[in-house]
């Protein structure tokens, strides 16, 4: 197994070095770097500027639109765009929904979906968690009822999902939905594809503990939903449920943006604080450091073990789980460094600081007014896309046998 990169991938690395340094806009940039909130319309643009250039979508085959990228060459763009201080492309179109649109969607559900998804042009969210099923997806209970009426062969939709990453932004909901009560939790589950312009859908906020509102309830009263629009055949939902998250549990693990995260870490670190010495120069912390930048090698090794995989048509086993649970542990424990070098200067939370053009008083140094939010946000990555407990659990069934 060849870890290296060829002299072709090396290039490769430097044609979208040079792209993203002359294309990203210098807002967003700044943004992205200073840690500030980015809105629907920042990723939408930077969409749209790699759409243009036949990049929006690094992970889709040719047949689909993508540039065909080999596993390699994702990895690298995703590398180096977070290097670049590019936005964090939204998942839950481009390597959710639409990976399981591919492989198990209609023709005409393809055709209607997966060309807006690309250009930008129709924003997703995803509806899994509800108050009583979050990493315990079998436990749905938003319910979903055949019916012919005057809509035609429609299925009546009840129930609330919650935890809804920005769903207040998008035009179409995908749902796990109940539409078997009578078999095996994992059987009874459908997967739908539904308009969030009908009727009966109300979207409530949820305002986390650092005052954004990222999150969302999303209810469902009697919405009429085509049978169209179910993906697959009823009641194997959960086949495509775990497809999916596969998906999204190896995007969780971030490594590109933790390699910029730990960069700004050392940034931070080294600046002089009123009259004390830069943390860098403490041992203990400098210590703290090096161990995380290791942690992070091993991390990047492990993926591209994944990618060596890929390339020879081999399916990985548990990498995923240990993707999600390192990459998770690794950038939460530099958000956690990052208010430690800063010391008192991270305690207040200026929600209105996380805005770019914020003209109020400034705490400390630069960064420091970001980083109280950030660090309670990003307590939340080893929760979602299935806690670290339930992937721990998976790699022990996987390898041990238990």
């Amino acid at each position: 197994m060849d870890l290296n990169f060829s002299n072709d991938e090396q290039a490769f690395r430097q044609l979208v070095r040079n792209f993203i340094a002359h294309n990203l806009p210098d807002d967003i940039r700044h943004k992205v770097t200073r840690g500030l909130s980015l809105g629907r319309d920042d990723y939408l643009r930077w969409q749209h500027i790699l759409h243009a250039k036949g990049w929006g979508a690094p992970s889709w085959p040719a047949e689909f639109g993508g540039p065909g990228w080999s596993a390699t060459q994702q990895y690298i763009f995703d590398e180096e765009s977070a290097a670049g201080g590019a936005p964090r492309a939204v998942p839950f179109g481009l390597k959710m929904v639409a990976p399981v649109l591919m492989q198990f969607g209609s023709p005409e559900q393809q055709q209607r979906h997966l060309p807006k998804i690309l250009a930008g042009e129709e924003w997703w969210c995803q509806g899994y968690s509800e108050p009583g099923a979050g990493s315990d997806l079998a436990s749905v209970k938003t319910r979903a009822v055949r019916e012919v009426n005057s809509d035609g062969d429609v299925y009546i939709v009840n129930g609330q999902k919650t935890w809804t990453t920005l769903g207040q932004y998008a035009e179409w909901i995908f749902c796990l939905v109940r539409t078997d009560t009578e078999v095996k939790p994992q059987r009874g589950i459908s997967f739908l594809l539904i308009d969030m312009a009908s009727p009966g859908i109300t979207v409530r906020p949820i305002i986390t503990m650092d005052g954004a509102h990222e999150v969302n309830e999303v209810w469902f009263d009697n919405v009429h939903v085509p049978m169209s629009n179910l993906v697959g055949t009823e009641n194997q939902g959960w086949t495509y449920a775990k497809f999916l998250l596969g998906h999204e549990r190896t995007n969780i693990a971030g490594i590109g943006i933790a390699k910029r995260e730990l960069a700004r870490l050392k940034r931070v670190a080294a600046q002089q604080i009123k009259h004390s010495k830069p943390l860098l120069q403490d041992p203990l912390f400098a210590a703290r450091i090096a161990q995380i930048e290791i942690d992070l090698m091993a991390l990047e090794i492990t993926n591209l073990r994944v990618l060596a995989a890929e390339a020879e048509r081999r399916t990985p086993g548990p990498e995923a789980s240990i993707l999600k649970i390192k990459g998770t542990e690794i950038q939460q424990a530099i958000t956690e460094l990052l208010v430690q070098a800063v010391g008192p200067y991270a305690l207040p939370l200026r929600r209105d600081a996380m805005a770019d053009g914020y003209t109020g008083e400034q705490v400390g140094p630069d960064d420091a007014t970001a980083l109280a939010a950030g660090y309670l946000n990003m307590r939340k990555l080893s929760i979602y896309g299935g806690s670290n407990e339930i992937q721990k659990n998976i790699i022990a069934q996987m390898i041990l046998g238990l």
